[in-house]
């Protein structure tokens, strides 16, 4: 089956969605993202605005959905922290406006994405297949960057001018074919990412998207580059990704089920027997987790602590404005990093750790629902929990310029369950029945 963009909105995402890999090969990925982001923002606030007088393949798909609105004054919120946050430790104005910057970079993607496919008139197919064509030219380079070790090829070939503009770090704007594990000093891959875990959790997403597609030959596409990043990555955060948020979602439907009530029943009897077995055996595989890269878990335990301390003791409400250098216990790792929720108490305090929780809780809640209705929720449930689990060894925020195809999905899953919820299964059943 044939799919192409039907108006400059779908074109837009298609075209950068499929020149990721070019993008990546000059160090720009960083700076596309935002930049998409605003300027999908403003054909959308114009979409708005002019209503019927703007080209009748742009106009608004309605109106925007109420988990939207949740998005945008969460992440307005987030900006005003980051004000207060600021003010309170006199960070001067040259920071803040700094700091102003890289929200527009990275918190602020987090609603115009969603807004952007929750009004304007984009398809899910055209976002489930630009993925596959992506994953297919992630596995045409494979065998390029899987060699590059062996062959005497060095793992960074460059760093992009473009890191002028500014970011978290050089790596943002590098080219790499691979890096060495610092634990284990054997190769590791990345691909289009910073670093090794966040591609895997992009290979989840790939492995979504691919599910998606009613081709066989790009869904073999995407859910083979998805796998590839994931195993190539050596992430752990990675392989629980691939089984919970493909099954996750699929398992919903059963939620729905008296059958499935009654075998959850069974089991929960059936626990007063095995359960100590049972706890054995789980607290044996999370050490085994832990221990597949001590050094890794010890650290972010490490950051994870200082900054729950010092966010208790120092900034409960706006936190500290930014992130602080680390002691040399963390590997001078940056107070505030590696975490999500621990970053957000640490630097904006518990007004930021709210202003994200709550449009995710909402926006993750309305998927999971859906998928126990049908499969329309499928993808969008898979999303939320890769952001969920992303969440928990990473920054959310620095990162929304590589998951902005997820973002606009939770946009267009909002718009389509605003316009038409789905019956229930048992409703749904009954009217397929002949009269």
């Amino acid at each position: 089956m044939t799919i192409a963009p039907a108006n400059p909105a779908e074109a837009m995402i298609w075209k950068t969605i499929l020149w990721t890999w070019p993008f990546y090969a000059i160090g720009a990925l960083y700076v596309v993202g935002p930049v998409l982001a605003w300027v999908l923002a403003v054909l959308t606030a114009l979409s708005l605005y002019l209503g019927p007088a703007i080209r009748e393949d742009l106009r608004a798909t309605g109106p925007v959905p109420p988990v939207i609105w949740a998005w945008l004054l969460g992440m307005s919120v987030m900006l005003i922290a980051l004000w207060a946050g600021h003010l309170n430790w006199d960070l001067g104005l040259k920071q803040t406006i700094k700091s102003s910057i890289g929200w527009a970079k990275g918190w602020a993607l987090l609603a115009l994405f969603p807004l952007v496919g929750a009004v304007l008139p984009i398809r899910r197919e055209i976002l489930v297949r630009a993925q596959n064509r992506l994953g297919l030219v992630t596995l045409c380079l494979a065998p390029l960057m899987l060699m590059a070790p062996y062959a005497g090829l060095p793992e960074r070939i460059f760093t992009s001018p473009l890191k002028a503009v500014g970011g978290p770090g050089p790596e943002y704007f590098s080219v790499f074919l691979f890096t060495y594990d610092p634990a284990s000093w054997t190769p590791r891959w990345q691909f289009f990412a910073p670093w090794s875990p966040f591609a895997a959790l992009l290979g989840v997403v790939a492995v979504l998207f691919g599910l998606e597609d009613p081709d066989r030959r790009w869904r073999a596409a995407g859910i083979g580059a998805g796998v590839l990043m994931i195993v190539a990555s050596k992430s752990r955060m990675g392989m629980v990704g691939l089984v919970a948020c493909t099954l996750g979602p699929r398992m919903m439907p059963l939620v729905l089920r008296s059958w499935a009530w009654m075998a959850l029943a069974g089991f929960a009897t059936s626990l007063a027997i095995l359960g100590p077995w049972l706890a054995s055996t789980i607290r044996g595989a999370v050490s085994a987790f832990k221990g597949a890269r001590a050094d890794s878990t010890r650290v972010r335990e490490t950051l994870q602590r200082i900054a729950h301390e010092r966010w208790q003791q120092e900034a409960v409400w706006f936190g500290h404005g930014t992130v602080h250098p680390g002691p040399h216990v963390v590997e001078y790792m940056p107070i505030g990093s590696h975490h999500t929720w621990f970053g957000l108490l640490f630097v904006k305090g518990l007004v930021g750790l709210l202003a994200l929780a709550v449009p995710l809780v909402w926006q993750t809640a309305l998927a999971m629902r859906d998928a126990a209705l049908g499969p329309r929720g499928r993808l969008p449930m898979g999303l939320c929990m890769v952001f969920v689990l992303l969440s928990f060894g990473e920054n959310i925020e620095i990162e929304a310029y590589l998951l902005w195809p997820a973002l606009v999905m939770l946009g267009v899953h909002a718009r389509e369950v605003f316009a038409a919820p789905q019956p229930a299964s048992g409703h749904v059943e009954a009217q397929a029945m002949p009269a």
